[in-house]
């Protein structure tokens, strides 16, 4: 019955994230999954845990069966399915891992801390220990080349108030108060039922635990405030320092993107767009990720929107094709007033399973046997600056929204300003809402404006509160003309990174040197 309680949990924190947006889930999503720790059961405590981890992460990432079909690439209709489940399931499992990792440590920790007689047997201690984990493990999955679905981002885009306390720690603020608050009510529910059904168990403990769920909205509603003190702090810019943006959606169905239909499209739609808000007085043009599916020397040579730029004079950030290598990347150009390329940014963060293939050695002769694409981008380098006639930007393609240390280690190295650039055509409606959740984040956690550029939607301005000024229509060919402004602040996260995650780090490693130390001179008594 615990495991389906946890897969249920998993469900419903899987409602928190966008497009379904019941952020308020996710203040209790984890109490099957605390509750589903057994000390006595390493079995039990396992399979609770992979159970929550399927019903999230295969629910909040089943946008990705969007990719379904793929027909129009030359795909039957049966790989194309293949390859679509291959791909939710691949994900849905790697999440699902993770949330067995954190289960399987902190079953062995609770052991271990026992037999050790060092520590005492205290809720608050189980309780800072499973946030502590939690966070963690988060961490280093942030580094693995699958990320995207942190229970802190169950709170974006609408709960701007806690969302706030990003600029602290990044999403490790986020992470810890939601697991805490959601320990507190777990432990608060045992105690409940211990109190009536265990008649042995110690008066102050049961009194204890049957007052955990009152602090855990006085924690609540803390943060809660804490943060609302930061989100009603007025923006204050620089009227000097205010950029006129143009932000053309092309909305080019990946049907048709790649092939001599869809590029005609393309050049006659970011040309025309181009024209127009340069008439209309910009100050910088920002296109979607690949507007233009051309190597950037073919668009100099063979489109109209490059004598454009030269005739119009006016700044754009055009996404198109780079050479690498004799290779390719996907690359934003910035180019200038006379048409010069003054900086080129390569893509950091490939897609996997999209733009490239991990663990090419083991999965790469499945892939290629259900699917006939055998062209694979090469990576940027990292740390690069991108530097546009307006100023540095901070910049990021697409996935790379995802990579909170991605945006913070361009803001520290001097971004005043963030572009985002995407193409989310090839899945459902879910994922460009969930990307968009994404940047709101990063727009917070750098304190910064955030002009966003998508091929179909959403495009977007989002301030640094948080705030999407405007949010464009889903498949629709649309330009907006908006102000956004150069910023030079930097929060305690763009200075000091994820700080937090490091001091639980420390502060495991000093537990499990004490408990060592407790547990070696009980072995020798």
């Amino acid at each position: 019955m615990s495991i389906l309680f946890s897969f249920l949990g998993g469900i419903l924190m899987g409602l928190t994230v966008a497009p379904t947006n019941y952020w308020f889930f996710a203040w209790v999503a984890m109490i099957p999954l605390w509750l589903g720790i057994k000390k006595e059961s390493l079995p039990k405590t396992l399979m609770s845990c992979l159970a929550w981890g399927c019903g999230y992460h295969g629910l909040a990432l089943f946008w990705i069966t969007g990719i379904h079909p793929m027909t129009w690439m030359g795909i039957s209709w049966l790989n194309s399915i293949l390859i679509a489940s291959f791909a939710w399931i691949f994900i849905t499992f790697w999440g699902a891992g993770f949330v067995v990792a954190w289960g399987a440590s902190f079953y062995f920790l609770l052991r271990y801390i026992d037999d050790s007689k060092k520590v005492v047997n205290d809720l608050f201690f189980k309780i800072l220990l499973g946030a502590i984990l939690w966070v963690l493990f988060e961490r280093l999955w942030s580094f693995s080349p699958l990320w995207w679905s942190s229970i802190s981002y169950s709170q974006s885009p609408y709960n701007l108030y806690i969302l706030q306390l990003l600029k602290f720690s990044g999403i490790s603020t986020l992470t810890a108060i939601i697991t805490t608050i959601n320990a507190l009510w777990a432990e608060g529910i045992k105690s409940f039922y211990d109190y009536f059904n265990d008649k042995n168990s110690l008066f102050t403990y049961q009194l204890k635990g049957l007052l955990l769920p009152v602090y855990s909205l006085v924690v609540l509603m803390f943060f809660h405030g804490l943060g609302y003190l930061f989100y009603t702090q007025p923006i204050t810019d620089n009227p000097e320092e205010v950029i006129t943006v143009g932000i053309i959606q092309g909305n080019i169905p990946n049907t048709i993107k790649l092939y001599e239909s869809g590029v005609g499209r393309a050049i006659a739609r970011y040309t025309e767009s181009y024209e127009k808000l340069s008439q209309a007085g910009v100050d910088l043009v920002i296109t979607p990720e690949t507007a233009i599916p051309l190597y950037f020397d073919d668009i100099k040579t063979k489109t109209k929107l490059y004598p454009a730029i030269i005739k119009e004079k006016t700044p754009i950030v055009l996404g198109a094709f780079g050479s690498k290598e004799n290779n390719f990347s996907n690359s934003l150009f910035s180019i200038d007033a006379q048409g010069k390329v003054i900086k080129q940014y390569d893509k950091v963060h490939l897609v996997p399973l999209g733009e490239y293939i991990p663990f090419a050695n083991i999965l790469g002769n499945f892939i290629n046997r259900l699917s006939p694409l055998d062209a694979h981008l090469i990576a940027g380098e990292k740390n690069q600056i991108f530097i546009t006639p307006q100023g540095k930007a901070i910049v990021g393609i697409c996935y790379e929204s995802a990579y909170g240390e991605h945006f913070r280690q361009q803001t520290k190295q001097g971004g005043k300003f963030i572009i985002t650039s995407s193409n989310n055509a090839h899945y459902s409606e879910a994922m460009p809402s969930q990307h968009h959740a994404q940047d709101v984040m990063r727009a917070i956690e750098n304190d910064r404006w955030m002009a966003r550029a998508t091929n179909t939607g959403y495009s977007g301005i989002v301030d640094p509160h948080g705030n999407t000024i405007w949010l464009s229509d889903i498949d629709q060919y649309q330009t907006y003309q908006g102000e956004i402004y150069r910023r030079q602040t930097k929060t305690l996260y763009v200075k000091w990174g994820d700080w937090l995650s490091n001091l639980f780090a420390i502060i495991l490693l000093g537990l499990f040197i004490y408990t060592f130390l407790g547990f070696s001179s009980i072995q020798k008594d």
